[in-house]
């Protein structure tokens, strides 16, 4: 299952990131620059969902898929969040509180899978609020700008940037708290 419909919408997500890091080296106006690097996180964010639907309904999970779903989705946002700070509309200390702590957790899944212990740090809820507060964060980030003419992305970007920080540190205390048990055992 290495190349199905819902793997290659995986693949897709990675191959979006210097596609989208390229927008932004294009010699075009800044406004159009933004709204085309926002349309593609749009799309390329929604395949997240949509290659997850297609997996189930199509019979076509696969543990390749399952490998690498969270790898492309882990990929898209940290690039992204850095080409927002390379912008100014970030601040670094959150993009080290974001991609640290996906590299931290990412870690400690794989050593819970080892030890046969991966439930205890299983996808929670707290994860996937702290993700759909970021998902609406970057967009509105990379548009920078106002939206219908009634919002201003930029700021409603940065409150939610730093909001998804905070439920970063929340998640990944959350996890850690699951996984304490078998560290400590482990650490003996």
């Amino acid at each position: 299952m290495f190349f199905n419909i819902p793997t290659i919408m995986t693949w897709a997500r990675i191959v979006a990131i210097p596609l989208i890091v390229g927008v932004f080296y294009l010699p075009i106006e800044p406004a159009s620059r933004n709204l085309i690097a926002t349309v593609m996180f749009v799309v390329f964010a929604a395949t997240d969902w949509l290659d997850g639907y297609l997996a189930r309904k199509l019979n076509m999970v696969s543990s390749f898929g399952a490998f690498l779903d969270p790898v492309a989705d882990k990929f898209l946002v940290c690039a992204c969040v850095l080409v927002l700070v390379h912008l100014g509309r970030a601040d670094v200390f959150v993009a080290l509180i974001i991609i640290g702590r996906e590299i931290a957790i990412s870690a400690l899944r794989e050593w819970m899978a080892q030890i046969g212990a991966a439930k205890s740090v299983a996808v929670h809820m707290i994860g996937k609020l702290k993700t759909v507060v970021q998902m609406v964060a970057i967009p509105f980030l990379l548009y920078d700008g106002m939206l219908l003419g009634l919002i201003d992305t930029h700021v409603w970007g940065v409150w939610l940037i730093w909001i998804a920080a905070v439920m970063t540190v929340w998640s990944m205390v959350y996890y850690l708290q699951k996984a304490l048990p078998e560290i400590r055992a482990r650490a003996r």
